[in-house]
């Protein structure tokens, strides 16, 4: 089964300069949920936007840069490389922006945070349609931090 785990603001926005344009603890413990004991596939830039590999899970990376290596790192060059690497079992797919575009029609579940704002970003995921929603959870905003939908889609 192939998952997407993202949050998403309700502009469209999924990053701006390499992260996430809020910051909520509970999104981040969702994400360690759903990826712990997964390989990971993402991004290049996903992958170098973490401070470090994230224990707990592979990190299979889709770049074209074939000279690109990093520790931790299994790298791929396209999407039935990266797919051959993760192996049986669930996926989870990470990011970016343009590794959800490439394995949406191969998605069969979208683990999503509705992020109830809208930044300024220079990465955008479109709506997801043809979904269907199968569980909700919100969340009120709190201070500063905006509120926040815990989302899961099938086909």
């Amino acid at each position: 089964m192939i998952i997407f785990v993202l949050a998403r603001a309700d502009n469209g926005v999924i990053g701006v300069d390499g992260r996430l344009p809020w910051r909520l603890p509970a999104d981040l413990r969702r994400f360690k949920a759903l990826t712990m004991g997964t390989p990971m596939v993402m991004g290049r830039k996903t992958f170098e936007s973490f401070p470090a590999p994230l224990p707990g899970r592979r990190h299979i990376v889709l770049t074209r840069d074939r000279g690109w290596s990093a520790e931790g790192a299994e790298v791929a060059h396209g999407v039935e490389e990266a797919l051959a690497l993760a192996g049986e079992g669930d996926v989870t797919v990470v990011g970016g922006a343009e590794i959800y575009a490439l394995l949406l029609a191969r998605a069969d579940r979208i683990e999503l945070t509705e992020v109830h704002c809208a930044p300024e970003g220079d990465a955008r995921v479109p709506v997801f349609t043809g979904w269907r929603e199968v569980a909700r959870v919100a969340h009120p905003a709190e201070g500063e931090r905006p509120g926040y939908d815990f989302v899961t889609l099938v086909r």
